[in-house]
């Protein structure tokens, strides 16, 4: 008894708080040699830049489309365009049908549990009617060879694509019916005072063939978006005088399709950087406001982009401003949205909120590169196309303003930085939901930030038993997990790096470096990791392993203090832990007897020598208190061994 006494005595005396905890940590994982699957080549560089033999093909449209309202049908005719740039010669093409996951016998409906979800639809029965495919080469017009797969179809041609630059051309044409919920991506929406049609994946468009895997032919599911080549877009919209069209380019013929009120202040719009109404609450059931006639056509056209949506209604609220771009250059802001919808602190806020979060986006990482950016408000809570965004007519305030940043963050991530949604989903929606939140912080003067942010609570939700690796494709991931994997983590991830890693210069930097490197191309994972991983000067394989690849917990610990010579006033020896897999650089506080608090910032190479490390601080006085990641900015699953007290 004296004797356990006497060894109580002098731990307490030492100030020495010893425990047992395991550690799951092992260096070796975590800073493995290898990461790179393969070494730099001419078409994909290790630099992280598309090299000087890439090589991506292109697609041009011209569409011509009629909308009946009566039936609620598209019926259109696609002339496409395609150049093969690749360095193989193709005798086959592959499209996407992407309406075709609404037929009764689709791969999505036989997928979708019995018990429904976001992606089903089984009241329904849709998809595309193809009524002729033709190939068009040398000036001749042939009946194709064609075979549809589901959302797919391939077509086989007589004579092969030739390498290096030939063309083909082919037209289709084709109808389907519009459905009412269109798996929270298209649809309509019935107001008051009529329909709202937010139409998109409504023509045949090409399959992206790459280096990576050749033809990209995953099928349209649901929960994995889109993949596609870019290039110039034409459309035409012919459909009932008493609608409104809103979008994806500009308006070619304006004078054909408004009255001449609406384009007077269309060009007061243009030099306003305050909102000016198009077509007021009161004018929707007036007329007046539209041109006496029958069927109307709306010419729109787009160039060096990816895809084209558009909206429709008789029930329009329209208003719109300015733009100011960094070059100098104006775009121009809109909304259109039902009565029902326009409240203060609603969709009469709508293009403000467009043009802050255009403008921010543009000064931050790119400029914006489309003549307008319109927002619709309809039945989908939320979608993004090129120039033309669908959010739900219901938003509100912080809200509205998170919606319409979002989607129209998404001009950036995959409008822009081409990237495979279908297979990497956490390269559009969490590199968007990071500068979503940057601009949070940035949008008048932080109105809808999120200032209280304790990360250590996100360790709880992150790292769970159901937990899934953010390399995992969206088909593939849990429906619970997809607004984690895709949006969340992989956002929360380039914060981490922003804040915490490599600091806000460097990665604005080396982010800016990726985005200008790879804006209108294709890029892997591979390529964001070597261009952030050069530009930034750090090898971070370390964190793209740990966090993009596995489910590695982090978990810091303060074990406890000793002193000089067991002497106080001379310094100590504070020892700090990893408990779990990930390492990542440490922060601790140390508050002394005598009232002086100080910091001290330790890099992530510190855990290159294994799960323990001790450091040396200049202390003067008894410490009091030790605490790591003072500030929770880290996702620590365990806070409660974050703190130690001297007893």
């Amino acid at each position: 008894m004296k004797k356990f006494l006497f060894v109580f005595i002098t731990l307490i005396s030492s100030s020495i708080i010893s425990f047992s905890q395991t550690s799951s940590y092992d260096q070796h994982d975590a800073f493995a040699p290898m990461f790179y699957p393969s070494y730099g080549d001419e078409v994909r560089t290790a630099s992280g830049n598309a090299g000087p033999k890439y090589w991506q093909n292109s697609a041009d449209y011209k569409i011509n489309a009629t909308l009946d309202d009566a039936n609620n049908t598209i019926t259109g005719s696609v002339m496409i365009s395609y150049k093969n740039n690749s360095p193989e010669k193709l005798p086959f093409v592959w499209l996407q049908l992407d309406q075709n996951i609404y037929k009764e016998d689709s791969r999505s409906v036989a997928a979708t549990a019995i018990t429904g979800g976001r992606w089903a639809n089984r009241d329904f029965d849709g998809g595309y009617n193809i009524k002729s495919v033709k190939v068009i080469s040398g000036g001749k017009e042939e009946n194709a060879d064609y075979l549809i797969s589901d959302t797919r179809m391939q077509i086989k041609l007589a004579k092969a694509i030739r390498a290096n630059g030939d063309s083909v051309q082919f037209k289709i044409d084709y109808s389907f019916p519009i459905p009412q919920y269109g798996t929270d991506r298209m649809g309509r929406l019935q107001t008051k005072n009529g329909w709202i049609y937010e139409i998109a994946q409504w023509y045949p468009r090409m399959c992206v063939f790459d280096n990576v895997l050749g033809w990209n032919t995953l099928p349209y599911l649901g929960q994995g978006e889109f993949y596609l080549e870019y290039g110039n877009i034409e459309y035409s919209i012919t459909t009932s005088a008493k609608l409104i069209v809103v979008g994806s380019g500009e308006l070619q013929n304006p004078s054909e399709v408004l009255t001449a009120e609406q384009i007077k202040r269309l060009k007061q719009a243009k030099e306003s950087d305050k909102t000016v109404i198009i077509r007021s609450e009161s004018e929707v059931t007036d007329p007046a406001s539209r041109p006496a006639k029958d069927k109307l056509t709306w010419k729109f056209k787009i160039t060096n982009a990816r895809d084209v949506a558009f909206a429709a209604s008789t029930a329009f609220v329209w208003d719109a401003a300015r733009i100011n771009l960094p070059s100098g250059k104006k775009s121009l802001a809109m909304s259109v949205y039902p009565v029902e919808s326009a409240k203060d602190k609603g969709w009469k806020r709508g293009t403000e909120f467009v043009k802050g979060a255009i403008e921010h986006y543009s000064k931050q990482w790119f400029e914006f590169p489309y003549p307008v950016a319109t927002n619709v408000a309809g039945n989908v809570n939320g979608m993004e196309y090129p120039g033309i965004v669908f959010c739900s007519s219901g938003a509100e305030g912080g809200n509205l303003w998170g919606v319409t940043s979002h989607e129209f963050g998404h001009t950036w991530f995959p409008m822009i930085v081409g990237s495979n949604e279908r297979k990497y989903p956490w390269m559009d929606e969490g590199f968007n939901t990071f500068i979503n939140s940057v601009a949070d912080k940035a949008f008048n003067n932080g109105e809808f930030e999120n200032k209280n942010v304790d990360r250590h609570r996100f360790g709880r939700f992150l790292f769970g038993a159901n937990a899934e690796s953010i390399m995992t494709v969206p088909d593939v991931t849990s429906g619970n997990n997809l607004g984690i994997n895709a949006y969340f983590k992989p956002g929360l991830g380039l914060e981490l790096l922003r804040e915490e890693i490599l600091g806000k210069d460097r990665f604005d930097a080396a982010f800016r470096y990726y985005i200008n490197n790879w804006a209108y191309k294709h890029p892997t994972p591979w390529d964001f990791f070597h261009a952030m991983d050069n530009a930034a000067g750090e090898s971070l394989d370390w964190f793209w392993r740990g966090w993009f690849f596995y489910n590695w917990k982090l978990d810091q610990a303060v074990k406890g203090v000793d002193y000089v010579e067991n002497d106080s006033t001379k310094g100590s020896i504070i020892t700090i832990l990893n408990l779990e897999k990930l390492p990542m650089p440490v922060t601790v506080e140390i508050k002394q007897a005598n009232g002086k608090t100080g910091r001290v910032n330790l890099p992530v190479e510190i855990w290159q020598h294994g799960s323990i490390w001790k450091f040396h601080y200049a202390s003067t006085d008894k410490i009091t208190e030790v605490t790591i990641d003072p500030d929770k900015r880290l996702p620590d699953v365990d806070e409660s061994n974050n703190t130690w007290k001297s007893n």
